[in-house]
């Protein structure tokens, strides 16, 4: 802490006589702000290079978000007005804690279907129909890209990561290739349906576009998916995963009921936002419980009548062949969660500084709007797409549905052009440690960019 504070007092130094009226209070152009954007980048560059510093991604942006606070809150404490601070923090926490738990739901359901071994029966199925690599690339792909609408892009691109590492476990080409194709699929089906994506939920939510228009970004949406893979697919390797030397069932007892209850969740958060006007999080913590009551049976079931012919699938790190669904909330990638916080914490500490603000004026009000919406796009992959879209809404700038749709697309598909620009790319890396890289995302990116453009211009030929 003393550290700290002296850094704080050096920053402060070089504007001496800091003392502001509340409403007068500018940070953008003072050197509190240049040093919370210089903390952000450094912080980003240092995630950029978690493959090769092995430092985990949360860990400078946990530094990272606290500092910029720190900085924020310094000086509008000196200015006598820092209840505002703590409004907004509280309000960029609550987001947080919303996407926290409905991730942390997610994640637990399936690390529960990983270790009932429904994953490895899907293997097994797909290994034993003798599908090679280049059609399982196709497979998977194609069902992150139809699923996602659904449940949202980053649910799906957990299972479907989870079903390529269980089927092409010998090949890191395969799985690292492959989990491209579903980050950029998750992404673009869930970019033309509300419930696919945050940002789409919030300009539904906002009552910009009704619910139908959406999905006048279904072929925008297929193009953006096609042209990257179609580019992958001659990459891929030409042979077919080992067969596996049994057919025989491995699934767990329970395991087909979880994954009833899993959908069961996924509607019930569907049905509380869309019937009920509740935040979809409230919906996945009820199906939380799903999981519980029934994991008390499957206990009881196991611990009284345990049947020998099932073996602990391979990779099971519990301790116990019981069923335990605080061992599988336990075992969530806590990395990615921590990771999210920090971001969501830093970008909104810059937002509330008011660098988003002054962002979307001078794309809006200097560029236009179409060239404007292009680079939210790509901006959101740099940045998360959340507090770029809650810039956009807030500045809520004079355009005809047509633009709107556009932003929505690009905001959607844009974090497909890094694997940290996206819930799903962030949630993969942490998921596929080691072959699903930062950098062997980097390596597409200009196939990405290319289906990024084909889609913007499909868009504007149909609608605009």
């Amino acid at each position: 802490m003393r550290v700290i504070a002296v850094l704080l007092t050096a920053v402060l130094s070089l504007a001496p006589g800091l003392v502001w009226a509340a409403p007068d209070l500018n940070l953008v152009s003072h050197p509190i702000g240049y040093a919370a954007i210089a903390i952000f980048v450094v912080a980003y560059i240092l995630v950029m290079l978690e493959e090769k510093i092995h430092l985990a991604k949360s860990k400078p942006m946990l530094i990272a978000a606290g500092l910029i606070w720190i900085l924020v809150a310094w000086a509008y404490r000196a200015a006598g007005a820092d209840g505002e601070v703590e409004a907004a923090i509280r309000h960029n926490f609550l987001e947080y804690a919303e996407l926290f738990f409905f991730l942390l739901v997610a994640m637990t359901y399936i690390n529960a279907m990983l270790e009932r071994g429904v994953f490895d029966q899907l293997r097994i199925w797909l290994l034993g129909k003798g599908y090679g690599y280049r059609q399982l690339f196709w497979i998977t792909g194609v069902l992150a890209f139809c699923i996602s609408p659904v449940a949202d892009n980053l649910t799906t691109a957990l299972i479907m990561c989870a079903v390529v590492m269980a089927v092409g476990r010998e090949s890191a080409a395969f799985v690292s290739l492959s989990c491209i194709n579903i980050v950029v699929g998750a992404n673009a089906g869930g970019a033309f349906s509300p419930f696919g994506d945050i940002t789409t939920l919030m300009v539904w939510q906002k009552g910009i576009l009704p619910f139908q228009d959406f999905f006048r970004l279904f072929l925008p949406a297929v193009v953006n998916f096609l042209v990257p893979a179609a580019l992958m697919h001659f990459a891929l390797p030409k042979g077919k995963p080992a067969q596996p030397e049994t057919y025989n069932k491995v699934i767990r007892p329970g395991g087909l009921v979880i994954c009833a209850l899993f959908l069961a969740t996924i509607a019930t958060a569907i049905s509380f936002h869309q019937f009920l006007h509740i935040p979809p999080v409230f919906g996945m913590m009820t199906g939380l419980g799903y999981l519980k009551l029934f994991g008390y049976y499957l206990k009881r079931h196991e611990e009284y009548h345990w049947n020998e012919s099932y073996e602990t699938p391979p990779g099971d790190r519990s301790e116990s062949r019981v069923f335990n669904v605080f061992s599988h909330i336990a075992r969530a990638e806590w990395d990615t969660l921590f990771f999210f916080y920090g971001v969501i914490m830093a970008v909104g500490g810059l937002g509330f500084i008011g660098y988003l603000g002054m962002m979307s004026a001078t794309l809006y009000g200097d560029l236009g709007p179409t060239f404007a919406n292009v680079m939210i796009g790509v901006i959101s992959a740099l940045v998360d797409n959340i507090p770029v879209m809650f810039a956009v809404l807030t500045m809520n700038p004079a355009m005809p549905d047509y633009q709107w749709l556009l932003v929505t697309l690009t905001a959607g598909v844009g974090g497909s052009l890094l694997s940290i620009g996206s819930a799903a790319g962030v949630a993969l890396m942490g998921q596929a440690r080691g072959q699903y890289t930062f950098l062997s995302h980097l390596k597409w990116t200009p196939a990405i960019a290319l289906g990024y453009a084909a889609s913007i211009g499909v868009h504007l030929l149909i609608s605009g």
